[in-house]
């Protein structure tokens, strides 16, 4: 239950007892939320959500089905896979059992869904145009692009966003490989800092960059430059460039990613961004928060609950159980628990410095 459709031809091809139990229609395949819904509704429920199920690889998010064609090629016509349903459904019960097997509740499940899924619900994605980024060790970008799937041509993912049993809302995905594990590497190898807390105030102290560049390549860049053998580096250093230009610049390396990937997005769909939610442990950073938001000319807005998945989870589930009427009600929620920071649009230096940033990626390229 655990793996994906490439995983699961993997072990078919290398475990012969795998492969006959396959040909005998015996085997049974779903991610690992297919199975926790099995245990506890005691075997009675055998399903899945369309955001999970996108994961497989053997999904066709076109469709709403699994894919046949995939399924033949790969030799998995017999593979007995769950029910495919809206993120916001009715998937069992759960049953408790109190003190003795008498004393038994029941409750309804009534949402399952995909973590960075589940963050963009949370996040109040319910439009075309709006994004959420989660920025933690590498940061997940999710923009909702409307009812209708969108191919990018730019290097982005394509995916359900989020789902109910009357709508299906598409996304762009884009994943960068680093960002907060970047400020990590220069606590623990560099020295620089102490906590990474003291990374604010060290961006402060110095009205700019410099002209210093970090590019965190350290595993590759990813969306939407997919340079995936290039590797870091920390350029345009003088006899005047200090610890907290470095800091700064790492800090800035955030924000530019994010932009590289909204700018891929909003050329897909033809359109813009209408506001991003962030999450994730670097929000706490006022430097990056205020940056990334001048950089994108954006409200940028901040929950103040900071586990955005269950909330987004609670939000279908919600909506299924009749506990809120509509995604407008969630809306004015949203609003009340959360911030907005404002873009400050005569700020030149994250222009220029976005500029300088668009230099490092081309020289780059191979």
């Amino acid at each position: 239950p655990y793996f994906s459709g490439t995983k699961l031809l993997w072990l078919i091809e290398n475990i012969p007892l795998l492969k006959t139990k396959l040909d005998d229609g015996d085997v049974y395949f779903g991610t690992v939320d297919t199975w926790l819904l099995f245990k506890m509704t005691q075997g009675k429920s055998f399903k899945t959500d369309y955001t999970n199920a996108s994961r497989t690889l053997l999904f066709n998010i076109h469709t709403l089905q699994w894919d046949k064609n995939i399924l033949e090629l790969w030799g998995l016509e017999k593979l007995n896979l769950p029910e495919i349903c809206p993120s916001s459904h009715h998937f069992g019960w759960l049953n408790l059992v109190f003190l003795n097997e008498t004393q038994q509740s029941k409750i309804p499940i009534h949402a399952m869904i995909g973590d960075s899924h589940a963050a963009a619900f949370g996040e109040g994605c319910f439009e075309s145009g709006t994004a959420k980024a989660t920025m933690g060790t590498g940061c997940s970008i999710m923009m909702n692009i409307g009812e209708k799937p969108v191919i990018s041509q730019n290097g982005m993912l394509t995916t359900i966003c989020w789902s109910m049993e009357n709508r299906i809302d598409y996304a762009l995905e884009g994943a960068i490989v680093s960002c907060g594990s970047t400020i990590e590497w220069l606590k623990n190898e560099l020295n620089l800092f102490a906590h990474v807390a003291e990374t604010e105030k060290m961006a402060m102290a110095v009205p700019d960059n410099a002209g210093v560049y970090l590019v965190p390549a350290f595993s590759g860049l990813g969306s939407p430059h997919w340079q995936m053998n290039r590797r870091a580096s920390l350029e345009g250093m003088t006899f005047g460039t200090t610890k907290n230009h470095i800091v700064r610049a790492a800090l800035e390396s955030m924000a530019y990613q994010i932009k590289d990937v909204v700018l891929a997005m909003t050329e897909d769909i033809n359109g813009s961004l209408i506001s991003i939610a962030v999450n994730g442990g670097m929000t706490k950073n006022k430097f990056v928060l205020q940056f990334l938001t001048d950089l994108l000319g954006v409200s940028v807005k901040i929950q103040r609950n900071f586990v955005i998945s269950a909330l987004g989870t609670a939000y279908l589930a919600g909506l299924k159980s009749g506990v809120y009427e509509s995604i407008d009600q969630l809306s004015e929620l949203n609003k009340i628990r959360t911030d907005t920071k404002l873009p400050d649009t005569n700020n030149e230096i994250v222009k220029i410095g976005y500029n300088g940033w668009k230099e490092k990626i081309a020289q780059g390229k191979v």
